[in-house]
Formats: C-alpha cells, sequence, structure tokens
C-alpha cells in the first residue's frame, strides 16, 4: 500500500515562491504516475500537473503553466511542486498523488489511487 505524507503549504503573498514536497513509502515498483492536484474553495479539483511514470514527460494546467514544475526524487521517494508567481487564484488545498503505471510516457492528471493528506495554500495581500 502506497502512502504518501505532504509538508509545505502556507500563507503567501502574490509574487513570491513555493515549494511543496510528498514523501512516498511502500512502493513496489519505480513507475508510478505522479500528480499535483488541487481543490479551490468552491470549485472542484483539478489537476494541476502531472508527471509520466518515466519521468520524461509533464502536463500542466494552463493557469499554472509556466510557473509551476513538478519533479521527484528518485533516491529520496519523493515528487515536489516548485511554485513561483505566485496569485491569488492559486489558492486552494493541495494534493499529491500517485497510480501505477508500468513504465510509460502516458501522461494524464485522471485515474489516480493513492492520495496525500493535503495541505492549503493560501495567497493573499
Amino acid at each position: 500500500q502506497l502512502h504518501l505524507v505532504q509538508s509545505g503549504g502556507g500563507l503567501m503573498q502574490p509574487g513570491e515562491s513555493l515549494i511543496l514536497s510528498c514523501s512516498a513509502s511502500g512502493l513496489t515498483s519505480d513507475y508510478y504516475a505522479l500528480g499535483w492536484f488541487r481543490q479551490a474553495p468552491g470549485k472542484e479539483r483539478e489537476g494541476v500537473a502531472c508527471l509520466s511514470s518515466n519521468g520524461h514527460r509533464t502536463y500542466y494546467v494552463d493557469s499554472v503553466r509556466g510557473r509551476f514544475t513538478i519533479s521527484r526524487d528518485n533516491a529520496k521517494n519523493t515528487m515536489f511542486l516548485q511554485m513561483n508567481r505566485l496569485k491569488p487564484e492559486d489558492t486552494g488545498i493541495y494534493y499529491c498523488a500517485a497510480r501505477f503505471a508500468g513504465p510509460s510516457d502516458d501522461v494524464d492528471c485522471e485515474d489516480y489511487t493513492y492520495w496525500g493528506q493535503g495541505t492549503p495554500v493560501t495567497v493573499s495581500s
């Protein structure tokens, strides 16, 4: 059973940078598709950034492309979301997620199985 534990988050001002981390335990494979999702107040959860299981391809929702970067450190079993030039509309609960995918460069933010506990990010002046 894969277990994901998040860290980071908090109250930020517009324009600032923040990095979210997500540590995994219980891994049974090197090939997990990874993703970061957020749920803004009053909205449905959306995929923000996702990474193919082989680490070769990424997907970003239009609103964060060019500002956010998803990455992972296989040696530390940790994934990251680097968030730059934060905007008030980035406010929400952020979740990391993973699913077993086998070796693939397919990337999407669908059908994730394992979820972190969620961490709030508030961007406000």
